[in-house]
């Protein structure tokens, strides 16, 4: 069994991002599974050289290195990534001992729009190259319409969507 961390790109308490990211947990079957907190203080230089690594952002650097997996879901924020995860990804940057360096992630979206995310995860992917993660090449989950994909317990109603979701997890599992 594996130790998963799931990462949201939104912040919002109801994200549809979120309820995707513990879907996958779900289908993962993890023997242990964290949901990181990425409300962080936002990237600045002069905080950083006059009081070091926050202590939040060194605990994602630690959750990101300590587990076997990990599954990121960005919302799709004017064709790109949010700037939350933007933000967490910039200060994971500065932290010590490349903690994505080999790690497996895999990649999923959730949007009100029609196209589930497709330029966001496009985004994400160029936004992890510098890090040297192993990101799953697919199959692609971008949840489109995602207001109506998920029943009252949080669970990926649409067929389809819970197929390529389970099979990612599977590509990933595998790779721990």
């Amino acid at each position: 069994m594996a130790k998963l961390l799931g990462i949201s790109g939104s912040l919002r308490a109801g994200s549809l991002n979120t309820q995707l990211v513990k879907e996958a947990a779900r289908l993962f079957d993890a023997e242990a599974f964290t949901l990181a907190d990425l409300n962080l203080p936002l990237y600045n230089g002069d905080v950083e050289e006059a009081s070091g690594i926050p202590a939040s952002v060194q605990l994602l650097s630690d959750q990101i290195k300590a587990a076997d997996a990990v599954v990121i879901s960005t919302p799709e924020y004017n064709k790109s990534i949010s700037g939350v995860l933007k933000n967490a990804l910039d200060w994971v940057s500065r932290t010590e001992g490349a903690p994505w360096a080999g790690k497996p992630v895999a990649l999923m979206s959730a949007t009100a729009g029609r196209a589930g995310g497709e330029r966001a995860q496009f985004a994400l992917r160029l936004c992890m190259m510098p890090f040297r993660a192993h990101v799953l090449p697919g199959p692609e989950v971008l949840v489109g319409g995602a207001q109506n994909e998920f029943d009252e317990q949080g669970r990926l109603t649409g067929e389809g969507y819970v197929k390529f979701l389970g099979q990612l997890m599977e590509d990933l599992k595998a790779q721990t």
